[in-house]
């Protein structure tokens, strides 16, 4: 399978909303309960940072960064979203992802990547290991989620280029 990797577009947006939805019903990848809109889901992310992977005429899945503070000390550290299809998981598409973005946030001028993964998303937790991220703590009953408290593993990875 060849994957390209390609700038986020407005075009794309069915598609990554569709992905971002069914990581949603999964009940292990975020506290949101639906995708938003485009402009929303726009206004929230970098524009530098975001990208699709495209396998088989089809994305296949999506990365994004999104700042964690308007302060400006913090301009340099952001969130990790990283959603694969459910037909194209378990087959490096996660992996081919987070590498692409890593290195677009480093081009970027980002020097702290962090994420907050549910302790149940083994997959993800694995794979930002794989990728340089180290576990910093669990954020416990950080947030609760159809009236259950969840914990919240935070990882983080530092750039050693920036």
């Amino acid at each position: 399978m060849k994957i390209a990797i390609n700038k986020l577009e407005t075009l794309h947006w069915p598609a990554v909303s569709r992905i971002y939805q069914d990581g949603i019903k999964t009940g292990n990848a975020t506290f949101e309960q639906n995708s938003p809109e485009w402009e929303v889901w726009d206004k929230g992310h970098l524009k530098a940072c975001r990208i699709v992977a495209v396998a088989d005429g089809k994305v296949a899945g999506w990365a994004a960064l999104s700042a964690i503070s308007q302060r400006c000390v913090y301009g340099g550290v952001c969130e990790v979203s990283v959603y694969v299809a459910e037909d194209f998981r378990g087959r490096g598409v996660g992996r081919i992802l987070l590498k692409a973005l890593i290195d677009a946030s480093e081009k970027n001028g980002i020097w702290t990547l962090q994420a907050g993964i549910f302790p149940e998303n083994k997959a993800s937790i694995s794979l930002h290991k794989s990728m340089g991220f180290r576990e910093v703590g669990v954020r416990e009953k950080i947030g609760r989620m159809n009236d259950v408290w969840r914990d919240v593993v935070l990882l983080e990875k530092r750039s050693k280029k920036i």
